[in-house]
């Protein structure tokens, strides 16, 4: 059983998959985050075309959007809205990282691209222990990176939060299930920032994982909405 959760861990950020729920893909980074209470005049969320804004369900009320650099690259901009429609208020902003390759539609186990699309946010976990979120949270040393990995990546995992993109909502982030095959990857998730590319996850700095596990309300039906920033646009 442990030798399972270990190798669970080690899938997690290495590919992705499922569409459960919503449709989309992924990507982030680390950075200090700012503060922002303006409200965005548009009748959606900025930078966001119609393809992936009709995919946001109508009972969301929180959204974390992932504006990647370019298509090819591993930098990105993290963005908390919270609201609805013309109402989305931007709260809080960071910089972060995805895919060390960039960012496709068509994600595969290994390609290191996170996936662009729009997807559930609804279990978390982690080495830590729960900082005070209203997600279904588990902790267990099973996430903690690998010994021999580098240094600056051990901490990768000490909060996570699953990107529901195959996997099966309500299980722990480590969970090892691929509704949708192998080939399709899974384990994306929003973890901390090591300070470069990931394997397909979105990575960002320890505070703002913190707070984005301490402000995601299942209630508000949080997700992600994620991609290059012209892909995003389409």
């Amino acid at each position: 059983m442990i030798c399972g959760l270990l190798l669970a861990a080690l899938s997690a950020c290495g590919g992705a998959a499922a569409r459960n729920g919503t449709d989309g893909t992924s990507g982030v980074a680390a950075g200090s985050g700012g503060t922002s209470s303006s409200k965005v005049a548009a009748t959606g969320l900025p930078g966001v075309g119609d393809r992936w804004q009709r995919r946001i369900p109508a009972a969301s009320r929180q959204v974390v959007a992932v504006y990647g650099d370019g298509k090819d690259s591993a930098e990105a901009t993290v963005v908390f809205y919270a609201g609805r429609g013309a109402d989305w208020k931007r709260v809080r902003s960071w910089r972060g990282h995805n895919g060390r390759k960039g960012w496709t539609t068509e994600h595969r186990a290994g390609d290191k691209r996170s996936p662009i699309g729009v997807f559930t946010l609804t279990d978390a976990g982690g080495v830590l222990a729960d900082p005070g979120t209203r997600l279904p949270y588990t902790r267990s040393a099973s996430f903690a990176a690998p010994r021999w990995w580098a240094r600056s990546h051990r901490h990768d995992f000490d909060y996570v939060i699953a990107i529901d993109y195959n996997r099966v909502r309500g299980v722990p982030p480590n969970d090892p299930a691929r509704p949708e095959g192998e080939a399709k990857g899974g384990g994306i998730w929003l973890h901390m920032d090591h300070g470069s590319g990931t394997s397909a996850c979105v990575s960002l700095s320890g505070a703002a994982m913190e707070y984005l596990l301490r402000t995601l309300d299942p209630d508000r039906h949080p997700v992600v909405v994620m991609g290059d920033r012209t892909a995003l646009k389409a």
